[in-house]
């Protein structure tokens, strides 16, 4: 779906349907939204032979003003390596990570993700980067997600299989393993490294 002109139109669709639809108060105009909105996930369930049903609930479900999504990744160190996860969905890895919930912070949201994902207790150190998932990875997605990395301490775990991964294991920036790259990429790994050792470095010199 990288750089699909007919992607970009079938999200405009949509958020001019949702926002149509959050204040509108007239039924005719209400009616014309709900259609504009069916158009758009018409033509990526045609694009992708995604079943129909499967796109309005991924694409088209909610209601009010269209906000990005928003996902946060544990950049976890200790020492010189860095705790990943591999994942149960393709069996790759990634960072620890996922959707933010609306209870917490973004803290509170990499302290929860890395006790689910990796049975790991956590500092939380300064958020690294936030990222436009469209504008930094190759799959682009119907919808907007900003990204957010967050450097971590580790403290301790004990990691336990669970319903999204199946093992956890330390790597340092030289064997890193075949990567989820929909969820993290290695440039953004290395960026993560950078950033870890910059705080280092500061906080020697202070």
């Amino acid at each position: 779906m990288q750089n699909s002109k007919w992607l970009k139109w079938a999200k405009e669709l949509q958020f001019l349907a949702q926002c149509g639809l959050a204040y509108s108060k007239d039924r005719f105009d209400i009616e014309r939204f709900e259609r504009i909105r069916d158009i758009s996930v018409e033509i990526v369930s045609e694009y992708t032979e995604i079943e129909h049903k499967k796109i309005k609930n991924l694409f088209a479900n909610e209601s009010g003003y269209q906000t990005p999504k928003v996902d946060v990744r544990a950049a976890i160190f200790n020492g010189d390596k860095i705790l990943m996860v591999k994942e149960k969905s393709d069996g790759k890895w990634t960072m620890p990570g996922g959707w933010a919930d609306t209870l917490y912070s973004v803290y509170e949201n990499v302290k929860k993700e890395a006790m689910e994902e990796a049975g790991a207790n956590v500092e939380t150190k300064r958020i690294i980067a936030v990222m436009d998932m469209n504008k930094h990875f190759k799959t682009e997605y119907p919808y907007s997600i900003y990204k957010i990395y967050v450097e971590c301490d580790y403290i301790d775990g004990d990691f336990k299989e669970n319903a999204e991964t199946e093992e956890a294991t330390f790597f340092n920036i030289d064997n890193i393993p075949e990567l989820s790259f929909a969820k993290c990429t290695k440039e953004h790994i290395k960026m993560c490294f950078e950033a870890r050792n910059k705080t280092i470095h500061q906080a020697i010199s202070e």
